[in-house]
């Protein structure tokens, strides 16, 4: 079974746009990055909803002196992938809502999804057979306590329910869901379906986020929410495998555990928010010294599988920064870590990434749905990770066979056209990846254009 790897974000922008750049106030900038299409925001018992994104991607040939099983592919066609979700909301009773999200995914990336970290289609992960397949994406119960006698406003949108909610309260979030639904929000750069495409962009590159093939967990976040600032805390299911299908209901020996504190604040009149993320993972990891270890003493090629023992740790932060600059310019910066020591287990591999980037409106140019982005990105690993993969050793989305060691570095452009008559945008992208997987033996560069339309009512 082809198995690829990333993560899913509950955010798809309101029919016929891509997500506002300015970002939300400080009161909205502590809730998940919700972008709202009902600006009457009338209470509401059910809310429903639907997008579909298809993303056509191919890359120029390439010339290496060699490849390993998950080398980029030196030429290859172009590649379709397609998902199609619904977002089913009900209110319970005071303070509480149920979410359902089915959703059907198909298709293929580049070369399987492999040979490039920061992978540059985020929507392929969700595909664990290019055959189309429904499944449950999430089905979770919310429960907001209010802290205090201040309302807010919450519109009509995906898993969010239309009426008045505390200006502060406690929350209690319960089922199946992605982790990136609550945390490492980012008004320019999180959602692969609206905004940049590469994996390293719409999530920091260095959070092993738990998650299984698709990008969904089951667990429980906790949320403290002020108008200025906002806490999380989340405990959820590892998979049973390194990016695998199934979920560890181990609990004792398999979990994760993410903390996050949001600030908002205001730098020249503009609106500005900083997340600051810690992260521990448990799972039967191998440590890649003790892969190569095995590997030297009996003359073999290294292998995580062979060596993958319970109670392995994997800890690490990352820092998310957004600011906005005018009315119509924001700015985002990411910067993400974890030890490295132990095989990446379920996000993609990197162990270092440090991203910066800007969105623009079309105001300018008398198109104010468009969004024009652009932005960097450099991606490394541990000195452990090197080593391993240096001897031939091989992850679940890179491996040459061999390394001469470099930066992973990767630029990426987008214009999404907005096209409000049929609830749509269609966005050109342009992605230029230096060192795929790490090697400056096959440095590249890599050319990747894409096309996306996304539909959403």
């Amino acid at each position: 079974m082809l198995l690829l790897v990333g993560r899913a974000n509950a955010q798809v922008t309101p029919p016929g746009t891509t997500p506002p750049v300015t970002p939300p106030n400080a009161a909205a900038a502590q809730e998940p990055a919700h972008q709202p299409n009902d600006t009457a925001g009338q209470p509401r018992d059910w809310s429903l909803h639907f997008q579909q994104t298809l993303i056509d991607q191919w890359h120029n040939d390439l010339s290496t002196p060699y490849a390993g099983d998950y080398s980029l592919a030196n030429r290859e066609s172009a590649k379709l992938s397609f998902t199609s979700t619904l977002f089913i909301g009900r209110r319970l009773w005071k303070g509480a809502a149920i979410y359902f999200n089915p959703e059907v995914a198909g298709g293929s990336g580049l070369s399987g999804a492999r040979g490039i970290a920061g992978f540059t289609n985020g929507e392929t992960f969700r595909i664990g057979d290019p055959s189309p397949s429904l499944y449950l994406a999430r089905l979770y119960l919310r429960q907001v306590f209010a802290l205090g006698t201040g309302t807010a406003t919450d519109e009509d949108d995906l898993n969010q329910l239309a009426g008045l909610r505390p200006e502060r309260y406690f929350a209690i979030n319960l089922g199946k869901f992605s982790t990136a639904d609550f945390f490492d929000q980012n008004s320019y750069s999180h959602d692969p379906r609206t905004q940049f495409l590469n994996w390293s962009l719409m999530s920091a590159g260095g959070w092993d986020y738990a998650a299984n093939t698709r990008g969904y967990t089951v667990g429980g976040v906790l949320e403290y929410v002020t108008p200025g600032l906002a806490l999380r805390f989340a405990s959820t299911l590892m998979p049973t495998l390194a990016n695998g299908p199934v979920l560890d209901f181990h609990y004792g020996t398999a979990h994760a555990e993410t903390l996050e504190l949001t600030k908002g604040y205001r730098l020249g009149g503009r609106q500005g928010t900083v997340r600051v993320l810690g992260f521990r993972n448990v799972a039967a990891m191998a440590t890649y010294r003790s892969a190569i270890a095995l590997a030297q003493a009996t003359g073999t090629q290294p292998d995580v599988v062979a060596v993958r023992q319970s109670g392995h740790t994997k800890v690490g932060f990352g820092l998310n920064a957004e600011q906005e600059l005018t009315q119509n310019v924001g700015l985002f910066a990411r910067i993400s870590y974890n030890d490295g020591k132990n095989e990446t287990w379920a996000f993609t591999e990197i162990d270092r990434s440090a991203s910066l980037g800007v969105v623009s409106t079309g105001a300018r140019w008398q198109r104010p749905d468009d969004r024009l982005g652009a932005a960097v990105v450099v991606n490394g690993i541990s000195p452990e990770h090197r080593a391993y993969l240096a001897a031939g050793g091989y992850g679940f989305i890179v491996g040459d066979g061999a390394l001469r060691y470099g930066l992973e570095r990767i630029g990426e452009v987008y214009y999404s056209i907005s096209l409000p008559r049929y609830h749509a945008a269609i966005s050109p992208d342009y992605q230029f990846v230096m060192n795929p997987a790490y090697n400056r033996d096959r440095g590249g560069p890599v050319h990747v254009v894409a096309l996306r339309l996304h539909v959403e009512f």
